[in-house]
């Protein structure tokens, strides 16, 4: 831990905290979900599938006076959005800056947007009648209200079939609960914890997340504001958007600044595609071919760097100056593969690696292997954020070492072939799967025996130990120091130079 960014600075921060951040669930109606099941209720009710529109207008106007009497009754107005892009949660902001964070319903918001529907639909060639998917728009209602478990929430209830709901909470906000109930003290600012009285005892508490608490809330939820829930039976929920985040909490805006400028300086060059893909527990293969690569982008807040591969992205910012989070979001948790009972074609199951569920219920396994995805960034970025050590590696590296009365020159970063075998060790896949003379002579073109000699160059220098008694072997941290420290030298300080000298 003393060799962490937490441990080296631990004077300068407050404490660090793991928790949900942003978490949206999507609801379905386990009938009215696809084509097929909605054609067969159709079907089963004795309606006719041309007649869709006609079942469907009276549920619509069931929502709509449900809206509307809720609305009523808790002293608040409708408000119609008419541009998509009125930002919903200011005008929130707004409202709960006049009414206050009291539990109870705080606005209820309607919009025009686009909504996945049927359309029915006859094969002549079959004879066979039945609903085909569409898509359409329908007016939205986003009730925003104030659970006393979960804080400031929504849900999105659409007016047309098949009811599709969209929930989100903030973990941050159910946390401040549970640290109101535990007697502990803190400041809450915005979405993040500047002040904790108790880190440890907030990690627990985060870390005790009631899921199927959040269950039974989501179900009370759905048949409060969406009336056809009482009409064809609870709804389905699954995992569509979720955050999880790692605060770094600091104790003033001096000791952050600098050393967050530092980082994202050098981790923008430093961090490569295979990297993202070792943060996120992957490995990359030539067969990838989705969307993967790195950003930087300047906010009002301040800046972020952002890596995404596919579905899932983890960013690195600063909040308020105060906070260094990072931050794993996944758009479809199945990108994650875990150990877990898989039920067989034949009807066995079998434990083994599979795609995370997307099922609410797999919020726990999520939890820790978003966690993880963040500590391992966390490790990267400890490499970067302290250059002396990095240029005592470095030193240490470039000299000539001896063995048993055999010399081994030294490694130098200022030459193409070594440069080559340095970035090959940095790949991210070797951090997860380990490294072996194979990889070496993929990557380099080498044959087996300049391999070997030279992975007993880089054993007799520290960089890479090996694994038992395996033919494997990992980059040390000292490797890994001074592997970084020479890039931050070669991509940020020589160019700096050599354009002041000119």
């Amino acid at each position: 831990m003393m060799d962490s960014l937490v441990g080296r600075h631990q004077d300068k921060i407050a404490g660090v905290l793991c928790c949900w951040d942003r978490v949206v669930i999507q609801g379905t109606l386990p009938g009215l979900c696809y084509a097929a099941g909605m054609t067969s209720y159709l079907v089963t009710n004795d309606i006719r599938v041309f007649d869709y529109p006609r079942f469907a207008e009276p549920l619509r106007d069931l929502i709509r006076e449900n809206a509307e009497n809720l609305a009523k009754k808790s002293g608040v107005e409708i408000e119609f959005v008419r541009k998509s892009t009125h930002r919903k949660e200011a005008r929130i902001k707004e409202v709960l800056a006049k009414r206050g964070d009291q539990p109870g319903l705080v606005h209820v918001l309607s919009a025009m947007e686009a909504c996945p529907s049927y359309r029915a639909w006859h094969d002549k060639q079959t004879g066979k009648t039945f609903l085909k998917p569409t898509a359409g728009k329908c007016l939205h209602y986003y009730f925003y209200f104030i659970d006393k478990e979960l804080g400031l929430c929504y849900l999105r209830v659409p007016t047309w079939c098949p009811f599709r709901l969209q929930f989100y909470f903030n973990g941050h906000n159910w946390l401040a609960h549970q640290l109101d109930k535990a007697g502990i003290a803190y400041r809450l600012l915005d979405n993040a914890f500047v002040q904790l009285d108790d880190f440890d005892a907030a990690q627990q508490l985060a870390d005790e997340f009631p899921i199927r608490a959040l269950h039974r809330a989501i179900d009370r939820f759905a048949r409060r504001y969406c009336p056809v829930a009482r009409q064809f039976g609870d709804y389905h929920w699954t995992l569509m958007q979720v955050e999880c985040a790692t605060d770094i909490v600091f104790r003033r805006q001096a000791d952050l600044g600098p050393l967050y400028e530092a980082i994202t300086r050098t981790a923008i060059h430093a961090v490569k595609a295979d990297h993202v893909a070792t943060f996120l527990g992957r490995k990359l293969t030539g067969n990838y071919r989705d969307e993967l690569g790195n950003d930087f982008s300047t906010r009002i807040e301040g800046t972020r760097l952002r890596h995404h591969m596919g579905p899932v992205s983890i960013k690195m910012y600063d909040k308020f100056g105060l906070v260094l989070r990072i931050e794993t979001t996944a758009n479809n948790v199945s990108f994650f593969k875990h150990h877990r009972k898989v039920e067989q074609r034949d009807g066995t199951t079998a434990y083994k690696l599979a795609p995370l569920k997307k099922s609410i219920y797999s919020l726990g396994d999520l939890q820790e292997l978003l966690a993880a995805a963040n500590r391992r960034y966390l490790d990267f970025i400890s490499a970067i954020d302290d250059p002396s050590a990095g240029n005592k590696a470095l030193t240490k590296i470039c000299e000539p070492r001896s063995e048993h009365g055999r010399n081994y020159k030294g490694f130098n970063f200022f030459s193409t072939h070594d440069q080559q075998v340095l970035e090959v060790l940095l790949r991210g896949e070797h951090t997860i799967h380990g490294l072996r003379n194979k990889d070496l002579r993929r990557h380099l073109h080498f044959n087996a025996s300049r391999v070997s000699r030279l992975l007993k160059r880089l054993r007799v220098h520290g960089f890479i130990k090996r694994i038992g008694r395996t033919y494997k072997y990992y980059l040390t941290a000292i490797g890994r120091r001074a592997i970084l420290a020479g890039l931050h030298i070669r991509t940020m300080v020589l160019p700096q130079m050599l354009m002041a000298e000119s």
